[in-house]
């Protein structure tokens, strides 16, 4: 926190011996605390207040003014509450005359205070409107608390991953979810949650429970009717001489409902109150207990927020300070950056309005800053029907973004390790192109797109009769010898139509090379390149190379192998060539002939594996610890490497005159260091050196028949300009 620069520190009246021993002596009246550790030691130089002086914790000690003075002489600039004031005044004058205090120790809190008053512009009166002034006080109060919230509860314990997400989906139907509300007689904003999102059934334990009978009775009755469990604990106290506030009939219950359910505990209290679930399966600590908090562990039990709180304190061995089984990104504790909070607000209006008008069914929004999670939500649903709601944790095709968070990445790991020289041509690495005119197409060009390959080939419409539909010597309705390549369920295609793809774009004209043509092309040639030199399939040098080491677990080629089938998102409801929702398998036609894995498309990620990728090159080829590239390399790479576009080596940039530029891209406020990519399902990531800041956003705007209202509504870049805006302002 000190680091961080706040402004302002309140010392509480606490007896620490291993600060000071001094009997009777608070920290709050401590030079050893305030002039040794805080200002010395932990180089704290902002304002220090004491607590209440005229509290008995230090009155009874120190009376008669005696506390004021103690105060100042352990560093303190400002006094709360100290009582009698003049007899304040006279003390610590006689203090002054005595030489226990100089003059010099009171001229230097006055400058302290006189320099935070000019700070604040109070050197100028301005009169206050006094008219709502405790609602515009606290205007940003609930925003501020709810991104607490977020950062601050804690995944403790956790053995069954089916809490993580509770999907509301296919849990939503009476009778399949429980609640068993602890400490609370009526309706809070967890139980009406509980009961909107889940059709939950609420069990008042206080009002059923009297003795062991009753618990076991209750418990057996659980069990035996409801799949799942959730345990809220509400209205605990606040010290610990009476357990918290907690009965031994519900510390009983709690624990039983742990043992022989299917149960999750939410803790709405002190952390210490832990020690009595220690061996728990689910546990989630929430400190503090309102509508608030409550609605933020909502969105965590349905997967529309991640888990990023850190134990503050030991309870017990299994639950140890500093733990945490949330996700490998560090969380933000506090809004230490600035965050102008109505600023992001408008985040969630760009969100909604663009699912309102059918521009996405919904869509995640993802944002690190210095390389913690700083925003983060899931808007609306799978589909426009609602079935299934957007988690955090929701998988997406990412498109062209294949092209930077796998293909890019992995030509950067071989030029790293000397295997490819961007300098050769396609021919040095591909021997099936000699003796055409592509054998001589640059390596440097091909990542530019300025080898002169064609835009776009349809593959696929060869594949198909008169009416659109496969053609049965082509393709299998399932998987048998020679038709191993999945294009769709229920749909393979002949091994060797991967040979005639690469014949397709052999036959295909040539153009210039002094002209800039995005082509998919081009990086389908670049993972070949991949497979060639490594001796494995781009998919899994990608996954060993990177994927794996940093325990990156949704992203991926072929994600209905690894990822469980409610996360992933649907794209397309094809009316032709493949005419079924694709959902898991990819949504580029191209890609999807060559059995998902392509150089261009074909890559399945959440947000959270899509940041860590981008945090990995914000730190030049770092991530916890370990160095997966060079420094030099991500440089080269993400620079500007195009003297006719805005182009990297794979990676998309702005546009060079961005900052006069009528349609800036990706955004006006992004600086000339920024790289990323988009993807042609509603995908985008974008990371920005000269702010530390990392941009996702996931959507499935093709769904259900290729909508591209998201493009015209602008959505992607609105939003990253809020982002930039609420940072920058």
């Amino acid at each position: 926190i000190f680091n961080a620069g706040i402004g302002s520190v309140m010392v509480a009246h606490l007896f620490i011996p291993s600060i000071d021993s001094t009997a009777n002596r608070a920290t709050s009246l401590s030079p050893l605390n305030i002039n040794g550790l805080m200002r010395n030691n932990l180089g704290y130089q902002g304002l220090t207040f004491t607590d209440a002086l005229e509290m008995q914790g230090v009155k009874k000690f120190f009376p008669d003014g005696e506390a004021s003075v103690q105060s100042l002489i352990a560093g303190n600039d400002m006094l709360c509450l100290p009582g009698d004031v003049p007899l304040a005044i006279l003390k610590i004058q006689e203090a002054i005359t005595a030489g226990r205090l100089t003059w010099a120790d009171i001229e230097l809190h006055c400058k302290k205070v006189l320099q935070a008053k000019y700070e604040y512009g109070l050197n100028n009166y301005q009169p206050i409107n006094t008219q709502n002034l405790t609602a515009d006080l606290n205007a940003a109060v609930p925003a501020m608390r709810k991104l607490v919230a977020e950062n601050a509860i804690t995944l403790a314990l956790k053995k069954d991953n089916s809490f993580f997400p509770l999907s509301t989906w296919d849990n939503n139907k009476p009778g399949n979810i429980a609640f068993v509300a602890i400490g609370v007689k009526e309706e809070n904003a967890m139980i009406k949650r509980m009961k909107r999102d889940y059709n939950a059934t609420i069990f008042y334990s206080d009002d059923i429970v009297k003795n062991q009978n009753d618990i076991s009775t209750l418990v057996n009755r659980i069990g035996k009717a409801y799949k799942k469990v959730v345990i809220g604990i509400h209205n605990m106290g606040r010290t610990p001489g009476n357990n918290f506030g907690l009965s031994q009939q519900s510390i009983a219950l709690v624990n039983m409902l742990q043992q022989k359910t299917n149960s999750i505990i939410f803790q709405f209290g002190n952390a210490y109150a832990a020690k009595n679930w220690c061996d728990a399966k689910n546990l989630v600590l929430c400190y503090e207990d309102d509508d608030i908090i409550q609605e933020v562990a909502g969105d965590m039990l349905q997967g529309k927020l991640a888990y990023k709180g850190v134990l503050p304190v030991t309870v017990c061995k299994n639950l140890e300070f500093g733990k945490t089984m949330g996700g490998t990104l560090k969380a933000s504790t506090k809004n230490q950056w600035g965050l102008n909070m109505a600023g992001i607000d408008k985040v969630d209006s760009i969100a909604t309005d663009a699912i309102a008008k059918k521009a996405t069914p919904g869509c995640v929004v993802l944002v690190l800053k210095d390389g913690k999670v700083a925003f983060e939500k899931a808007y609306g649903n799978h589909t426009y029907e609602g079935k299934e709601p957007m988690t955090i944790e929701s998988v997406f095709d990412m498109a062209s973004v294949t092209k930077i968070c796998a293909t890019t990445l992995s030509v950067m790991k071989l030029y790293d390790e000397g295997k490819l020289d961007l300098k050769k041509k396609l021919g040095d690495y591909l021997p099936f192109v000699r003796g055409t005119n592509k054998e001589n197409l640059s390596i440097q060009r091909i990542l530019l797109h300025q080898a002169g390959l064609v835009a776009y080939i349809p593959f696929y419409k060869e594949t198909l009769d008169a009416a659109g539909l496969p053609l049965a010597g082509i393709y299998a309705d399932k998987k048998k010898d020679s038709f191993n390549v999945r294009v769709a369920s229920q749909i393979y295609i002949t091994d060797n139509w991967k040979d005639t793809i690469d014949q397709r774009i052999l036959n295909s004209p040539l153009g210039p090379t002094d002209k800039y043509v995005y082509s998919d092309n081009d990086f389908i040639f670049l993972g070949k390149i991949v497979e060639a030199i490594s001796g494995v399939s781009q998919d899994a040098f990608v996954k060993s190379s990177f994927y794996q080491p940093m325990s990156l677990t949704s992203i991926g080629f072929s994600p209905l192998q690894k990822n469980d089938l409610r996360l992933i998102v649907p794209t397309e409801a094809e009316t032709n060539f493949r005419s079924q929702l694709l959902k898991g398998d990819v949504h580029d036609p191209g890609a999807a002939l060559m059995g998902g894995i392509a150089g261009h498309a074909g890559l399945f990620s959440n947000a959270y594996d899509i940041a860590a990728i981008m945090q990995m090159l914000l730190n030049g080829g770092m991530y916890n610890g370990k160095r997966y590239l060079q420094e030099e390399t991500v440089a080269l790479f993400t620079a500007y490497q195009s003297k006719i576009s805005r182009r990297g080596f794979g990676f998309d940039k702005p546009e060079k005159d961005n900052i006069i530029r009528k349609d800036p891209y990706p955004t006006r406020s992004a600086s000339s260091k920024t790289f990323g990519h988009t993807g042609f399902t509603g995908t985008c990531t974008w990371a920005d050196p000269a702010q530390n800041l990392v941009y996702v956003f996931l959507s499935n705007r093709v769904h259900p028949s290729g909508s591209d209202v998201l493009l015209k509504m602008n959505v992607r870049p609105k939003i990253h300009e809020t982002i930039y805006n609420a940072f920058l302002n």
